[in-house]
Parts: C-alpha cells; structure tokens; sequence
C-alpha cells in the first residue's frame, strides 16, 4: 500500500477507535456516575468497543487490512446487539432467560420463586432503564455502532477519499 493511503487511513482509523473510547466512557460513565446499573445485554454491548480500539492499536503498530476487517466486524457486531436488545426491550421478541425470563410465578412453589428470585440479575434486559430524547440507550448504542462500522468501512474500502471537502472554484480569489 502507498505511504498516501496509509497516512489517509491513519486518521480514519483514529476516528473509529476514538468513537469507541467515547463510547465506552459513556457507558461507564451512566453506570459509575449516573448511577445507572447495566443489565446484561449492556454488558455484552460493551465488548465490540473494547475489541475496536484493540484493532485500531494494532494498526497502528503495524497496519494490516486484516486489522480493519476485525474493526469492521466488530462494530457490525455491536450495531446487531443494540438492535437485538432494543427489540428486547421493545418486547418485539424474547430476550435471555438469564436477564428477560417469564414474569408467570403462578405455578410455581414457594422454593421455586425465591431459587429464582435470588438467582435473578438486579436489572433486567427488557425494561428500558434510560432514554435520551426518549430513546432507549441500545438504539443510541447501535446507532453508534453502525456510524463507526462505517468509518472502519471507509479506511478499509475507501482510503482514496479526501480528508476535506474540495474547494469550491474561484474560492481562491476570495469570491463568494
């Protein structure tokens, strides 16, 4: 590859590794300062981040398209998850038993409701526990997702494009 596209590449790589930081200090920033506890599928959401900025380090070091395509999986993967758990929690489809399990306690037996009280997570997956704008946060998560996997995209596909707009003609002369 030319030294011009790696040095294209380089600041798009950077971009999506950022986006991810800043994704993930959100999302440890609602939980440890917001106070807002993860339930499981928030966990698992939080893992194609941290697999991104570990692809983006590594091609860094040595850049190497294998690298780009993990970026781009990665962030496809995340963008999948926040869909997966916004239609759990829009109860469009069932989640996890281990976090989203039938709320009919009926028939069971008294020893049977405190196993599964006690053994049940503190926050479940298909309640929305925050929105923004009135958007659950797995929507915002995914919606991130998919414009980072669209960056990792573009330094994978695209390391022709320009890092600015052309100028306009005649822009030179200072006409309007």
């Amino acid at each position: 590859m030319s030294e011009a596209m790696e040095s294209i590449r380089r600041p798009v790589v950077l971009l999506a590794s950022l986006g991810a930081v800043l994704s993930l200090v959100g999302a440890y920033g609602f939980e440890h300062v917001g106070g807002y506890a993860p339930c499981e599928l928030c966990l698992l959401q939080r893992w194609p981040h941290w697999i991104a900025i570990g692809l983006g380090a590594a091609w860094l070091i040595r850049p190497m398209r294998v690298w780009l395509w993990g970026g781009l999986l990665s962030m496809v993967t995340g963008a999948v998850l926040g869909v997966y758990h916004a239609g759990v929690q829009q109860h469009w489809w069932p989640g996890p038993s281990a976090c989203s399990g039938p709320r009919d306690i009926g028939a069971l037996s008294p020893e049977d409701l405190m196993a599964q009280i006690m053994a049940a997570p503190v926050v479940r997956c298909d309640e929305v526990s925050a929105a923004i704008f009135g958007i659950p946060m797995p929507v915002w998560s995914a919606a991130a997702c998919a414009g980072l996997a669209a960056l990792w995209a573009v330094a994978l596909f695209r390391p022709d494009l320009p890092l600015r707009w052309p100028a306009r003609p005649g822009a030179a002369e200072g006409r309007r």
